[in-house]
């Protein structure tokens, strides 16, 4: 007799799966960002273990500090064991040389440290929140995750983003609608160097204009001297206002940048990816 595929699971199924499977971990440590995907597990994880889940946040000039203070937010609200740690990627040669393959050795950094972290406290396992629909981008980081045995239980559990988003809905998690955020290296185009100071004009732009503009999905990809601003493009208009764009270059000349663009493209997530993608449609 035919079991039943994954394919035809209830969202309820999964997310029983998924509870079992963290139930079987025994003790977790949850990589978190409070992002959606993290924000979810580390919830889940917290639903199902209680003080044997402990959801671990990676300080770094990656991170936006808007994200650090988001996800410390978050996790008291939900009463979450939390622990913040400081993580020094930046500081790394092969991941300051910004390659196609940097996210590696940023989740390196931080597998190490958990890893070490999971053995003297005597956590079973590490979990992170990577989605099914994170497996057909290029994610060097996930590589790494296999490297220090680092489970993806929501894979596991077969379970998308968009299943993500409605059940944290149904949670009541604030995250539930969140825009994807990556790390903030991923502004920056292949072969730049990762620099704190470019990191930090990347994160005061976009905190401006999440703030003080009101624009929800964006990104600010940093071309050394010229900032080009990704957001959907329904928001053209509220940036091509007048006196919006005259306050915007006012404080991008002030954070550092010379000159200031708009991408007529719009707003698509890892589209610095898209040089990998002509250059290997180039070659094949």
């Amino acid at each position: 007799m035919a079991t039943q595929t994954e394919a035809t699971r209830t969202i309820e199924e999964k997310m029983d799966a998924l509870k079992t499977t963290l139930a079987d971990m025994g003790s977790v440590i949850v990589a978190y960002s409070g992002g959606t995907d993290s924000a979810f597990l580390a919830a889940t994880a917290h639903d199902v273990l209680g003080d044997k889940a402990l959801a671990v946040t990676a300080k770094s000039p990656s991170l936006a500090p808007s994200e650090l203070r988001e996800a410390v937010d978050l996790a008291e609200r939900l009463g979450l064991r939390h622990r913040i740690v400081e993580t020094h990627e930046v500081e790394r040669e092969d991941y300051a040389a910004n390659n196609p393959n940097r996210c590696f050795f940023c989740k390196d950094e931080l597998y190490t440290y958990l890893s070490a972290y999971a053995q003297d406290e005597g956590y079973d396992s590490i979990a992170n929140g990577t989605n099914t629909d994170d497996l057909g981008d290029f994610r060097p980081g996930l590589n790494a995750a296999k490297q220090y045995g680092v489970r993806s239980p929501m894979v596991e559990a077969d379970l998308s983003k968009a299943e993500i988003r409605e059940l944290s809905k149904d949670m009541d998690l604030p995250t539930w609608d969140k825009p994807a955020q990556a790390c903030l290296s991923s502004r920056i185009p292949y072969g730049s160097m990762v620099t704190v100071e470019a990191l930090t004009r990347i994160a005061q732009a976009e905190e401006y204009l999440r703030d003080e503009i009101g624009i929800r999905q964006l990104r600010v990809r940093h071309h050394d001297t010229v900032a080009r601003i990704e957001v959907e493009p329904q928001d053209f208009i509220t940036l091509t206002d007048e006196a919006v764009r005259e306050e915007v270059v006012r404080k991008f000349r002030e954070i550092g940048y010379s000159y200031v663009t708009l991408d007529l493209q719009g707003f698509r997530s890892g589209s610095m990816n898209e040089v990998l993608a002509a250059l290997r449609a180039k070659s094949g």
